[in-house]
């Protein structure tokens, strides 16, 4: 079988869609991109992974082909397995950048809505329009983006079932960046080798703390911080950081 999910490792990992041309969520594409996941959630060199798709689409959703042989087993065929993985995504212990090139529909956008921070080009549309084919998001879209744009906004965005431009998808919270059509991927790299630069100990506690404190009220999201702040003073990486400061120069982060 082709591979559907590309993998270019590094100290900036790209996990690229490809799954040509409009890079459709088959059941075949998520079991590989669990198992993807898995085996980016073990990598300590890893500091950030960029989600990419191609220059036509992010990711447009799912395989409405397969919705036949899925009716009335949906959620045991296809809703429990991408949610699961799309969880994996979202708890991946480093920063994820979604770099959003052409369109980002349904389950494309659901998985986008994992990722920390997006950037979208000028000319991408992103939508959840399941409610136009008599369909509702069942992979975190009723979830995710209330949390991320405010109930009203993603109530008008799942009930009217229309795709936004990438500028109102900036103004609404959707996503942090917009850029030239084409340049997306590279913005994303940009910023994720500056994400790279930082303290990965310091980073991969942030990211935890922002994310556990989301469903956490606001004293129990302050303990939280002070815990995890505790474990950063204790690491290699806060001496070396203060240690370079103090002289000058670029640090070295061993994310220890």
């Amino acid at each position: 079988m082709t591979s559907l999910i590309s993998l270019e490792m590094g100290r900036v990992t790209v996990l690229r869609l490809d799954n040509p041309p409009l890079n459709l969520v088959t059941l075949d594409l998520t079991v590989e991109l669990g198992n993807v996941l898995t085996r980016l959630a073990a990598a300590s060199d890893v500091r950030v992974v960029v989600v990419a798709g191609n220059e036509r689409a992010f990711c447009v959703g799912s395989d409405i082909k397969e919705f036949e042989s899925l009716q009335g087993r949906v959620g045991e065929g296809k809703l429990l397995l991408e949610g699961a993985v799309y969880r994996r995504l979202a708890r991946l212990p480093m920063p994820t950048i979604a770099a959003i090139e052409g369109n980002a529909l349904g389950g494309g956008l659901e998985l986008a809505l994992c990722c920390d921070i997006r950037v979208a080009g000028a000319d991408a549309l992103l939508g959840l329009p399941e409610v136009r084919l008599g369909a509702m998001p069942g992979s975190g879209g009723t979830q995710r983006l209330p949390r991320l744009v405010g109930p009203g906004r993603a109530k008008e965005m799942i009930l009217l079932g229309e795709p936004i431009s990438a500028a109102r998808a900036g103004e609404i919270g959707l996503v942090e960046r917009v850029v030239a059509a084409g340049t997306t991927e590279d913005e994303a790299r940009a910023m994720a080798e500056v994400v790279a630069s930082r303290g990965p100990v310091a980073v991969r506690e942030a990211k935890a703390t922002i994310d556990a404190g989301s469903d956490l009220p606001l004293d129990a999201g302050l303990t939280r911080e002070l815990d995890g702040s505790e474990r950063v003073f204790r690491s290699s990486d806060l001496l070396e950081g203060a240690g370079a400061f103090l002289e000058k120069r670029p640090p070295r982060f061993e994310g220890k």
